[in-house]
């Protein structure tokens, strides 16, 4: 259940912006006349109507679920919360200015702040935040905690750097779905190295050490 509402409003904006896209003529009327009093002119033309849809949508979900999780009494992730702050800014800031440029800076900045956490706790703090997730089910030395909080800093600055290259280099589209399906993918490829590196390291159960040799 958290999977999905931490993925709904990555998967709200890329459902969004493609069905918009093949509509952009109704897309734009639509957003002249409900949201013209939010963007600079009035009007919404049909280029930019699909990611200004798709934001305002994405600002809407992630107000939404923040908004469940404190009715329900949840705690609200950091994260969460960053989350919230760029995507309302930068948000904003495509619509009312017409440029989508800001929007794609927001996965940036989330990776970014999600990758200084890490190290500020890491190396300030003393408390690896891995460690802290996941240290109850696994085992391992000090060192090795170490290296993979560590790991998951340098991943966190090369996606941000990815997301940039990836909106300044392609399509708003291309981008879209980067977003997703690049995004959700060279996550579950880096999660995939680290359980093979931390398999490695597990301690290994030596249970036919105990057994007595059977005399022939």
């Amino acid at each position: 259940m958290k999977i999905l509402l931490d993925f709904l409003p990555i998967l709200l904006f890329f459902g969004t912006f493609k069905y918009t896209e093949s509509h952009k003529e109704w897309a734009a009327a639509f957003a002249t006349e409900h949201l013209g009093f939010l963007v600079a002119g009035g009007v919404v033309g049909s280029t930019e109507a699909p990611v200004m849809l798709a934001t305002v949508v994405v600002v809407i979900a992630s107000l939404a679920q923040v908004g469940w999780l404190k009715a329900r009494g949840k705690k609200v992730d950091l994260m969460l919360w960053i989350s919230l702050a760029l995507v309302v800014v930068l948000g904003g800031l495509t619509v009312w200015l017409h440029s989508e440029t800001f929007i794609k800076w927001k996965p940036t900045g989330l990776y970014w702040a999600m990758g200084l956490s890490f190290l500020v706790s890491q190396t300030l703090l003393g408390k690896n935040l891995l460690k802290l997730m996941i240290g109850e089910q696994l085992q391992l030395p000090e060192p090795v905690w170490k290296r993979l909080g560590l790991a998951w800093v340098a991943f966190f600055a090369a996606m941000g750097v990815i997301n940039l290259w990836v909106a300044y280099h392609f399509s708003t589209a291309a981008w879209v779905n980067f977003k997703l399906f690049g995004g959700i993918g060279l996550m579950l490829l880096f999660t995939l190295a680290q359980g093979v590196y931390i398999n490695r390291h597990l301690p290994q159960t030596r249970a036919d050490d105990d057994q007595t040799p059977v005399k022939e």
